[in-house]
């Protein structure tokens, strides 16, 4: 059967298409600020720390009871126009206590940042935390979060290549890798995306580096444009060489598939640690 989108808006739009969407990302405040609460009473957690001079360049760490076996840095979605890294502190509980480092960084929004722009923060922010924890990185991003990650692991990525070498895995949590749908919706009034920022910052429009990994998960209950551009990106980067994997985890929509994050024995947390 033929289909062809015609509400781009409908198509990318997840709280008004899940029973009761509009609960997120409310949700998350309380277990967030509780889960640093509890970190930073046992000293386990260094907050706001600065990667560079706007006031959104800062990351949280939150660290394991010994030392730490590597560095896992979360970044968060919200169409790279909304939230800051505290609605998902408590998203670091699985690899913290798989005996990881976590790091989540915040981000200058659009419209007073191009995506390109943003590109460039969170390859800053991962250097920095990269510099506060020893051994491999694992990184995971959710929705646009999921851009940001795997564009860290593309050819054109803004890493050093000391950083780049440390990065064992990657895992794209309901990620958006083909910019060029967004540019039909409202949202990109803020976005602000335009043709050529596409080709450049899309993940799927371009090469992996020299033995990128990446899982590209996403709920099988969420938008059907996810599902796409899910498969998409672990099927065109098969094509130039990485290792990829695609998972639809059942029963998951949008902002509950995040959850697999909390368990160490995950099998979302599996994925990242294999």
């Amino acid at each position: 059967m033929r289909h062809r989108i015609s509400d781009w808006d409908n198509a990318y739009a997840n709280g008004i298409n899940i029973p009761q969407g509009d609960r997120w990302p409310a949700a998350w405040v309380e277990p967030a600020q509780q889960y640093r609460e509890a970190l930073s009473a046992e000293g386990r957690a260094k907050l706001g720390l600065v990667y560079g001079g706007k006031p959104r360049n800062r990351f949280d760490l939150f660290l394991p009871e010994s030392r730490p076996a590597g560095l896992m840095v979360f970044v968060h979605g919200g169409f790279w126009i909304g939230l800051d890294n505290s609605y998902w502190s408590h998203f670091a509980k699985g690899a913290v206590e798989r005996g990881y480092a976590v790091a989540m960084p915040s981000y200058t929004l659009a419209p007073e940042n191009r995506i390109a722009d943003i590109t460039l923060e969170i390859g800053r922010a991962i250097e920095a935390a990269a510099e506060e924890v020893e051994g491999p990185i694992r990184l995971i991003g959710h929705s646009a979060g999921g851009q940001l990650v795997t564009r860290m692991i593309s050819a054109t990525s803004p890493l050093p290549e000391t950083v780049r070498g440390r990065i064992a895995n990657v895992v794209s949590l309901s990620g958006v890798h083909d910019l060029r749908p967004l540019m039909n919706t409202k949202m990109n009034e803020k976005q602000r995306i335009d043709r050529d920022e596409a080709y450049r910052e899309s993940p799927a429009l371009l090469e992996p580096m020299p033995n990128a990994r990446v899982t590209c998960w996403v709920g099988a209950a969420e938008r059907s444009e996810f599902v796409r551009q899910n498969a998409l990106l672990a099927s065109i980067w098969k094509g130039l060489g990485a290792e990829t994997e695609a998972v639809e985890e059942p029963d998951k929509h949008h902002f509950n598939v995040l959850d697999g994050m909390t368990d160490p024995n995950h099998p979302l947390m599996e994925a990242l640690f294999s």
